[in-house]
C-alpha cells in the first residue's frame, strides 16, 4: 500500500506502508541505534512520537517474546529505509510487519531516512503525519501546523493501579512515569521487593509503604507538565534515598530548583558517550530524551553535576549535596544495550543500605 510522510515544514516523502492501514500523526524524531527496534517500539517514552530509524535495515532479526519493554506500545509510528520480511534469528517468533498489524500500528518504508534525519538535525524535531498516497499535501501541512498534541503523555502510559513485584530484599517504590520493564528486571535481579505506583501518587502515600528507596522512572513528554510529581519529590527528599532515570532525572532537577529546556533534536540511540566527572570514566549509553537540565540553573541549587554528554556537553547526571539522591539522564538498565552503566543500580543498593544503617 502506497503511503507518504508529510512534515509540517512542507517536505513530503513517498514510500510503502506496513502494519495497520491507518493514518497517524506525531512528533517526528530519529533514533541512531543499529539494533533494539523491539525495545524502542515498546518503550513508553516514545508516546506520541513517530520514530525514524537511521540504520537502513530494520526487522532483520524479527520479534521475540523476551525483549518487550511494555505490554502495549505507545509509539505513534515507525519510519524505515528498508523493512525485512524474512528475519533470520533463532529467537524470532513473528516479523516486525506482523507485530505492527497485531498492535494496530502504522509504519512507512522505502523513504530516504538519511535525508529526513538531516532535516531533523538542521531544523529540529517537527510534527509529521503518515497518510495515504492520495492525501492532499497542502491540507495536511495546514492541519499539522494548527494541531496541538496532548501534553498528558505520562498519564497515558503510567500504571493506573499500584502493583507488587515481590522480592526478599530492600523495598523499592518505583514511581511509574512510563517505566521500561528493564528497570524492574534490574531491581529484581538484586532481589528488591518492588511496589510500582502511579505517576500521581503522593509523598504521604509512598511513605506509608515504608520503602527503603524510591526509583523515579523514565517517561515521555515535557517534564514541566508533571507538577504533582515535583510536590511528591520535595516531600520525599531527605526522608528516603531516591534514584531518578531520564524523566525522573529531569523531575529531580526541577524539584530542586533547576530548569529544563527542549533539545533541538534530542538524544535517541544506543551509542551516546557520557563522561562521569567524579570517576573520570566514559560510558557508552542508551538514551531516549528530548529535554535536558539547564546547567546554568544548577548554580542556585543544592545539586552537583556528575555526568555530561560528550557529543554536546549537556547535563547527564546529578547528585544532591545534602540528601541521599542521585539521577542520570541516560538509561543504565539499557534495554537495548550497552550495559556500561549497569553499576548504578548497585550504587542505589549501597545508598539504601547506608541510609538504613
Amino acid at each position: 500500500m502506497k503511503k507518504k510522510l508529510i512534515l509540517e515544514s512542507g517536505e513530503v516523502f513517498h514510500g510503502e506502508g506496513f502494519g495497520a492501514d491507518l493514518e497517524t500523526a506525531g512528533e517526528v524524531v530519529f533514533n541512531t541505534g543499529m539494533t533494539g527496534y523491539q525495545e524502542l517500539i515498546s518503550d513508553p517514552s516514545y508516546c506520541g512520537q513517530i520514530v525514524c530509524m537511521t540504520y537502513p535495515l530494520i526487522g532483520n532479526y524479527g520479534i521475540n517474546r523476551d525483549d518487550y519493554e511494555s505490554i502495549e506500545p505507545a509509539i505513534k509510528g515507525l519510519i524505515v529505509k528498508e523493512i525485512c520480511d524474512l528475519p533470520s534469528n533463532f529467537r524470532t517468533q513473528i516479523t516486525l510487519q506482523e507485530l505492527f498489524k497485531k498492535k494496530n500500528l502504522s509504519g512507512i518504508s522505502g523513504i530516504d531516512t538519511r535525508r529526513l534525519t538531516r532535516i531533523l538535525r538542521n531544523s529540529g524535531v517537527v510534527k509529521g503525519k503518515i497518510v495515504n498516497a492520495d492525501a492532499d499535501e497542502n491540507i495536511t501541512v495546514e492541519e499539522l501546523k494548527s494541531t496541538t498534541f496532548p501534553t498528558n503523555q505520562v498519564e497515558q502510559v503510567s500504571t493506573k493501579t499500584s502493583y507488587a513485584n515481590p522480592g526478599r530484599g530492600l523495598k523499592v517504590v518505583l514511581v511509574d512515569f512510563g517505566s521500561k520493564l528493564g528497570i524492574i528486571r534490574e531491581l529484581s535481579q538484586r532481589n528488591c521487593d518492588i511496589i510500582v505506583v502511579s505517576h500521581d501518587t503522593t509523598a504521604e502515600e509512598i511513605l506509608l509503604m515504608d520503602p527503603d528507596g524510591i526509583m523515579l522512572s523514565n517517561g515521555p513528554g515535557d517534564p514541566e507538565d508533571n507538577q504533582k510529581a515535583l510536590e511528591m519529590i520535595r516531600g520525599l527528599l531527605g526522608k528516603v534515598p531516591i534514584f531518578g532515570i531520564c524523566l525522573g532525572h529531569q523531575l529531580i532537577g526541577l524539584a530542586c530548583g533547576a530548569k529544563t529546556f527542549k533539545l533541538k533534536f534530542g538524544h535517541r540511540g544506543g551509542n551516546h558517550p557520557v563522561l562521569d566527572l567524579e570517576k573520570n570514566k566514559v560510558a557508552i549509553t542508551s538514551q531516549n530524551h528530548g529535554y535536558a537540565v539547564d546547567q546554568e540553573s544548577l548554580k542556585e541549587t543544592d545539586l552537583i553535576e556528575t555526568h555530561i554528554a560528550l557529543n554536546d556537553r549537556t547535563n547527564e547526571g546529578l547528585r544532591h549535596k545534602i540528601h541521599p539522591c542521585f539521577s542520570v539522564q541516560y538509561h543504565p538498565e539499557a534495554s537495548p544495550g550497552p550495559e556500561d552503566a549497569n553499576y548504578l543500580f548497585d550504587d542505589f543498593i549501597t545508598m539504601m543500605e547506608d541510609f538504613k544503617n
